[in-house]
């Protein structure tokens, strides 16, 4: 795909991704979607999930929740969108996953643990609503409305699903570690590699640390705290790694879970890549486009076709208002 810079490129993509994800990659304002001027938009997609048709349609609006079809039936929920259809994007502000604090790293590989490891895609939010709750309770104990016994199975319950996170991310990112580290060797990002290596939290440590929990009014322990790091030659990148090692760690990332959601799933994932090799040289270019085609449909947007190393299958011609076979 693509286009000047404002034609609306980004816009495309980020339908696809709200039609297949049931929200924006780039904000989580559903009211930021919405054209100006109007009270609601509409996308619908439909294609093929490997050789079975699949058909969506996801209606945002200012001021209601959003109304989210699948096949024709109404879903409970975007995670069961999610379920069904996977997609990935690049976007440059993706880099915040490397270079950015611990929590963007955590929500990335909680995305991905819920598409590689289904069964326990929501750990990570049922861990979320659970230490919401103990912060709840414990800033109630702080103010002598309720009392400490009242604490404990808020606690009880952020240690044991606290400890089936920490697992499921273990298991997670010991699939992705070894192809993220080919898919970047073969981007020219020498043994790049993820570690994780927590202690699962227990009722013992929250209660050793209690006082400060109440003090603070805030839960001071577990995966909610917890770093990844994303490595090349034994160096953190994020805070040793330049900003193109930490693009082709990013890509390298994508590739590397396209790679198992096909093998784990049975079907590729829709890739989105937006500006994604803008900063790359030629010749990385072309491995990132050859392996690209190795997994199934990809979207790529570049300013024009010059900048894309191989011949797309279709080329779109992105115009303000306008999209045109090339």
């Amino acid at each position: 795909m693509t286009g000047p810079n404002g034609a609306g490129k980004t816009n495309l993509l980020e339908s696809l991704h709200v039609a297949t994800q049931g929200f924006s990659p780039r904000t989580r304002s559903d009211a930021l979607l919405v054209r100006h001027g109007a009270a609601e938009g509409r996308i619908s997609v439909s294609g093929l999930r490997g050789t079975v048709p699949v058909e969506t349609d996801v209606v945002v609006s200012r001021t209601e929740p959003k109304r989210v079809r699948l096949n024709g039936a109404a879903v409970r929920s975007v995670e069961q969108l999610r379920s069904e259809i996977a997609t990935l994007v690049f976007t440059p502000d993706r880099l915040a996953v490397v270079k950015g604090g611990p929590a963007a790293r955590r929500a990335y590989f909680d995305r991905a643990l819920g598409r590689l490891l289904l069964i326990r895609a929501t750990l990570p939010t049922e861990y979320g609503a659970a230490v919401g709750q103990r912060n709840v309770a414990l800033r109630r104990v702080a103010a002598g409305v309720s009392s400490r016994d009242a604490l404990a199975p808020w606690t009880a319950q952020v240690a044991d699903i606290g400890t089936a996170l920490v697992h499921a991310r273990r298991e997670a990112i010991a699939l992705l570690d070894p192809v993220f580290a080919e898919r970047a060797e073969e981007l020219g990002l020498a043994r790049a590699g993820l570690r994780y290596d927590p202690e699962p939290p227990t009722t013992a440590a929250f209660e050793e640390r209690l006082e400060r929990d109440l003090e603070r009014g805030a839960t001071g322990l577990g995966p909610h705290l917890d770093e990844i790091a994303i490595t090349a030659d034994a160096r953190d990148l994020r805070t040793l790694g330049s900003q193109g090692e930490q693009r082709l760690a990013v890509l390298s990332l994508l590739l590397a879970e396209a790679a198992l959601i096909a093998d784990r799933r049975g079907v590729p994932p829709l890739v989105l890549l937006d500006d994604a090799l803008s900063e790359l040289d030629g010749d990385r270019r072309r491995r990132l486009s050859e392996r690209i085609g190795t997994h199934g449909q990809a979207v790529v947007t570049a300013t024009g076709a010059e900048a894309l190393p191989l011949a797309p299958a279709q080329l779109l011609v992105v115009s303000p208002g306008r999209v045109e076979r090339g």
